[in-house]
């Protein structure tokens, strides 16, 4: 086994282990009927989200690993795609994600009773669907890893 191999076979684990778990996010927290459930689903949330940095992390510095080793890769037009749809996606945790998560992590700090409040509802649908976007760029890069079209 090469050294490159030994990179796929990590990038491989590392998509199941980082991407895997951030498509299960959102139906998590969509099952909640109440404070103490949907408390909950977000502190589940919040430990998935951990393989999703470590496989994020590792998908890709065994992908730009492999593009080194290889330098073809780097004049594949899927390549180039995939790492600038990935990239996007990485910026749009610190960025989008956030700014989405921060008012929900308030409402889950200081709400008080058991009944989820009408605004959580608009609060979850914007963050529901950047992370819904972020997840099709996600299976994009997947096909044009897979397909290699072009």
């Amino acid at each position: 086994m090469t050294f490159y191999d030994v990179l796929v076979f990590i990038h491989i684990f590392s998509a199941i282990l980082g991407m895997g778990p951030g498509f299960v996010m959102t139906p998590i927290a969509k099952k909640a009927s109440n404070m103490t459930e949907l408390r909950h689903a977000y502190a589940i949330r919040n430990k998935l989200h951990q393989f999703v940095m470590i496989g994020g992390t590792l998908l890709l510095i065994t992908g730009l690993g492999m593009g080194f080793l290889n330098s073809y890769l780097f004049q594949q037009g899927w390549f180039w795609t995939s790492l600038v749809l990935f990239l996007l996606a990485l910026a749009s945790g610190p960025t989008v994600l956030v700014s989405s998560s921060k008012p929900i992590k308030a409402l889950l700090n200081n709400h008080k009773g058991e009944a989820i409040p009408a605004e959580y509802t608009a609060l979850s649908k914007r963050l529901f669907f950047y992370e819904h976007l972020i997840n099709t760029l996600f299976l994009i890069i997947i096909a044009l890893m897979i397909t290699k079209p072009f």
